[in-house]
């Protein structure tokens, strides 16, 4: 049986890879994003997980993730943020293009391209799921927390209070975090659980979810890999959290 299972998703993700389609769209500056659809089919009903990437990365993180997405049922939309640079031989194009334009590149920038990216996905999906990698997850945290309506859920990997080193608060996620009121999942690396720990516990329990990994583990979205023994662990808790929810 597991053997089949494994045959039909390496057919299915090889049946939606011709679905891969490179979009562009404008952040709030008008900078011009790349991002990668990964679509099912265009049925506005089913769920598009939006997917942003860690520092130094670009959409080339989820090249695999989204396939796997796509398996279990969800489009996708992986999103070139402006502060990243490559990733499994994918060139971070948001990122070179602000360089080009003199924008500036920091992880907080990003944010007008997570917004822009969950406005330009309502026009695929009525149910859309934030999903973020390191820095990036911290920040969908905070920017659902204060846009509730963004977003109907978030899987976020190794989030923390990245930004106090940056001129922010020490609580600058947390306390846009503890106002959501929507299915919040949280994972990391296991030596990583520290860093999210008072963001975690701020959310309200009945919306919150959490993921420690029996072996070490990963760092951001990364944790997924195939290539990483520990993934199907990673992978078994984000089918759960995803199939819990009711969108």
């Amino acid at each position: 049986m597991k053997k089949f299972l494994l045959l039909f998703l390496i057919i299915f993700s090889f049946a939606n890879a011709a679905n891969k389609e490179t979009v562009e769209f404008k952040s709030l500056d008008n900078l011009l994003i790349t991002a990668d659809l990964y679509m099912i089919d265009k049925d506005v009903n089913r769920p598009l997980i939006v997917l942003y990437h860690q520092a130094q990365s670009s959409r080339g993180e989820y090249n695999e993730i989204a396939l796997k997405l796509n398996a279990l049922g969800f489009n996708c939309l992986a999103v070139d943020l402006r502060s990243g640079d490559s990733s499994n031989g994918i060139e971070n194009e948001t990122y070179l293009r602000a360089v080009k334009n003199h924008k500036k590149t920091t992880q907080l920038k990003s944010r007008m391209d997570i917004i822009a990216a969950l406005h330009y996905a309502k026009q695929y999906s009525n149910s859309l799921i934030a999903w973020g990698s390191s820095y990036s997850a911290s920040l969908i945290l905070k920017t659902i927390g204060e846009k509730p309506r963004y977003s109907k859920a978030i899987l976020a990997f190794s989030p923390a209070e990245y930004f106090s080193k940056k001129g922010k608060p020490n609580d600058y996620i947390q306390s846009s975090a503890k106002k959501l009121k929507i299915p919040v999942f949280i994972t990391s690396a296991k030596d990583e659980m520290k860093n999210w720990q008072e963001i975690y516990n701020s959310i309200d329990q009945k919306y919150r979810v959490a993921f420690i990994p029996k072996s070490k583990g990963h760092h951001g979205s990364s944790a997924l890999w195939s290539k990483y023994q520990s993934s199907p662990e990673y992978w078994a808790a984000v089918e759960s959290f995803l199939k819990s929810l009711k969108l």
